[in-house]
Formats: C-alpha cells, sequence, structure tokens
C-alpha cells in the first residue's frame, strides 16, 4: 500500500464536564475505558495500525495523567521518525488564551507544525471509539481531488441534534453543513443511505470530528477566518469555496460525551460479538503493565471482560467489565458495572492493618450487590454495600459518588463504609 506522508493530531477536548466525575483529575483522553487502556489509547491506535505514527496530542485540562500514561507507553526507537508528543496549551508570545476551539488548538499547532515535512494532516478526536483504517481515508481523499475530507456516519434523529449534519451531491463532494441543529429543523437534512441504515432510522449524515486537510488549504483556511471550531465555522464558511468531500465510515463508532454513552460503550463489550472488537488483528495499543494473571475463586461468571491482575472471590458477576487490579470478595454479586480497577496493590501489611482499624479495603468487599454502576479507580467499598443504579435516581452529586441518568458513579479513591446504600 502506498506511504501517505502524514501527520496526525489527536484533539483532547476541553474539561470534559458532561463525563464528570470522571474527569475530575483526568482529562478525557485519560479516562481509563475497558479496564485496562485510556481512551487517547484509541485514535492512537488507529493511527499506528494505519501506518501513521507521528502523531501529536493537544490538551490543556489535568493533562498530568494524560502526560505520564503518553510518555510510559509510547516509545520508538532511535531509528524511527515516529513520536506521540503532547502540546499542552500554553502562553506564548502570540497570545495568553488556551484553546477556544478545535480550529484555535490546530492553529496553535502550526508553528510546530512547521519544523515537519507533511501532506496531509489528519485531525483526531480523543473521545471516540471506533476501528477505523486511515490509509483508506487518505486513499480516497486524494482519489476524488478533495482539498477537505470529513469522515461521515448515518445518524438517527435523535442523536442528529448533537452532531454536525451535512448533505452532500452524488459525488460525494458536501454541499451544506449545519452544527448540532435542532429537531425542528432536520427533516430537510435527510440523506440517500443505504436499506439497512434507512430501516433503522439512520437518515442523517453526521460528521465524525475526523478530518483530513491539505497541508497548503489548511494553512490558507486558518489565516483567513478567526473562527475557533471546525464544525460551527470552518467547515461552513468552506463549503463552496473548496473541495470537500465526505467519506462514509460503514463500522461501529460512538462519541464518548456523557457518562451514558461511555457506559453503554464499556458495557457493549461484554456482548457475545461486540461492536467495537477487541479480539481483533488491529492492535489497541496501551501502557505495559508487568502484572500477573487474574484469579477467580468460586465464582460464576456471565459475559463479563476481566483484566489483568484481578483476585475475585464473587458470587457472581454478569455482563461486567472488571479493570486491573481489581479485589471482589466473598458473596458479592455484580451486575452491568464497570470497575476501572486500582493503580496498585495493598499489601498484606496494609491489609491487616486497614482490616484491624476498620477500615474498606481498595475494591468491593462481601457480599456487596452493585448494579448499574462504575467504579472508578482505587476506590474502597465495605462489605455489605449495596448499590442500585436505574431510572428511579435522580441526578445529584455527592462526596463519595454522583448519579448521571440512572447511573452510580463512584468517584475515584472514594471510601464507602460497610452497609452504605446508595439506590
Amino acid at each position: 500500500m502506498i506511504k501517505h506522508n502524514v501527520i496526525s493530531v489527536v484533539l483532547g477536548g476541553g474539561k470534559g464536564s458532561r463525563l464528570y466525575p470522571l474527569t475530575h483529575q483526568r482529562s478525557k483522553p485519560a479516562v481509563p475505558i475497558a479496564g485496562k487502556y485510556r481512551l487517547v489509547d484509541i485514535p492512537i491506535s488507529n493511527c499506528l495500525n494505519s501506518g501513521y505514527n507521528r502523531i501529536f496530542v493537544l490538551t490543556q485540562y489535568n493533562s498530568a495523567s494524560l502526560n505520564s500514561h503518553i510518555k510510559n507507553t509510547y516509545n520508538f526507537s532511535v531509528f524511527s521518525k515516529g513520536f506521540v508528543e503532547i502540546l499542552a496549551a500554553e502562553q506564548t508570545n502570540e497570545g495568553e488564551r488556551w484553546y477556544q476551539g478545535t480550529a484555535d488548538a490546530v492553529r496553535h499547532l502550526q508553528r510546530y507544525l512547521q519544523h515537519h515535512d507533511y501532506e496531509h494532516l489528519l485531525i483526531l478526536s480523543g473521545d471516540q471509539l471506533y476501528q477505523i483504517d486511515f490509509q483508506e481515508m487518505i486513499e480516497a481523499h486524494i482519489e476524488t481531488g478533495a482539498e477537505i475530507s470529513v469522515a461521515t456516519i448515518p445518524v438517527n434523529a435523535k442523536d442528529a441534534t448533537s452532531f454536525g449534519i451535512l448533505k452532500s451531491d452524488e459525488a460525494g463532494n458536501i454541499t451544506s453543513f449545519i452544527e448540532k441543529p435542532n429537531s425542528s429543523l432536520l427533516p430537510p437534512w435527510e440523506s440517500e443511505v443505504n436499506d439497512e441504515m434507512k430501516a433503522v432510522g439512520r437518515v442523517y449524515l453526521a460528521s465524525m470530528g475526523i478530518y483530513v486537510f491539505n497541508k497548503s488549504i489548511l494553512t490558507q483556511i486558518l489565516e483567513e477566518s478567526e473562527g475557533v471550531d471546525f464544525g460551527k465555522e470552518l467547515l461552513p464558511e468552506a463549503i463552496g469555496r473548496y473541495k470537500i468531500h465526505s467519506y462514509q465510515y460503514p463500522g461501529y463508532w460512538t462519541d464518548i460525551g456523557n457518562i451514558d454513552s461511555f457506559f453503554e460503550a464499556n458495557i457493549g463489550l461484554t456482548d457475545d460479538i461486540p461492536q467495537f472488537n477487541l479480539f481483533d488483528r488491529n492492535t489497541i495499543f496501551s501502557r505495559a503493565r508487568m502484572l500477573p494473571p487474574s484469579k477467580v475463586s468460586g465464582t460464576t461468571l456471565d459475559n463479563v471482560v476481566i483484566a489483568d491482575g484481578c483476585i475475585v472471590a464473587a458470587e457472581r458477576i454478569e455482563r461486567s467489565v472488571i479493570g486491573i487490579r481489581s479485589r471482589i470478595g466473598v458473596g458479592s454479586v455484580i451486575k452491568t458495572t464497570y470497575m476501572m480497577g486500582s493503580d496498585f496493590y495493598q499489601t498484606l501489611h496494609e491489609i491487616e492493618d486497614a482490616r484491624a482499624n476498620g477500615f474498606p479495603l481498595v475494591g468491593v468487599g462481601e457480599n456487596c450487590y452493585i448494579e448499574n454502576a462504575i467504579l472508578d479507580k482505587s476506590c474502597c467499598i465495605g462489605d455489605n454495600v449495596r448499590i442500585t443504579g436505574g431510572a428511579h435516581l435522580a441526578d445529584g452529586d455527592f462526596d463519595t459518588h454522583a448519579i448521571r441518568d440512572g447511573i452510580v458513579v463512584v468517584k475515584k479513591r472514594a471510601i464507602l463504609p460497610a452497609g452504605t446504600v446508595i439506590g
């Protein structure tokens, strides 16, 4: 396959307030997913699997853990030109503002890009779940003579209000674009899609927030416009002035924009044949941890994904993701839950000391019942704790947990004493 001259940019996004409390102490790209990865590993892995190994990651909020993850994960041979480099927002002589939007972030990147040889810039979001061969997208971009390409996917009317929606002609050239339209504006924005998509009402072409720009065109657009966001300003302004191509992606893709979508994406990994297939030839790269294999004693498991280094003695676990170094006590039942695991093991001395003083251990204690929940890293849940998420719970934020769309999110390193009941 032809080797293209591409630099990739992963946009870390803003504060990630819709993913709170998971983003209270970390940036969106650093949020753990699937029990052993970080969200940022998904776009980076897609790039590496496509043969593109020059990658910038732009971030500005709570970037310490993300910096550590990138540093400890993506190291290339001294004989390679590859890199994965974090660029956090910074004050310079040219400006003192943080990134104001996606286009503003790339505009600030320009002074770093001028030191690199490239023909195409591939711009990605750091909070999406998908598997795509970017070489195919770049080749389609070149073959169609496009100056800008936008990856698109059909969505239904409910989801369309959360995305940029576009129309294209028979040749795939984008002719109009509207950002996050009100539902009342949707009817004229229907597009021709295949019968399978039409049958499920996915008749609106949504931007996936994945763009390919020719180098000269990107520089020109950023100089011509004062806009700070691609979807809201630069792309609508560019229609009719530049050749913009819609690259329709036929596979699975989801935007991890809020707690509900994050929860569903993780729980979906436990399906018999998940839409996002971890068991694929395309590797998802992440930090290499020297952890022991997981140990399970007397537990009934049904559609469960278990990461490395876990010690599980639960009575039953079903439709759940159990993250690295998780510890689950005897008699506990866990259903439809994402347990992120722990950043460390407690020593035998620390365990004895905690028990002697009546403190819960890191992990889930004995005889607990947990359903419809997300347990953030290194939380301590005592014995006989009951957490029952569901539609009966109102949204709220509390010292140890938050509730979003019926999902109970236990905060990082939170302590729930024995006998606690939530829900």
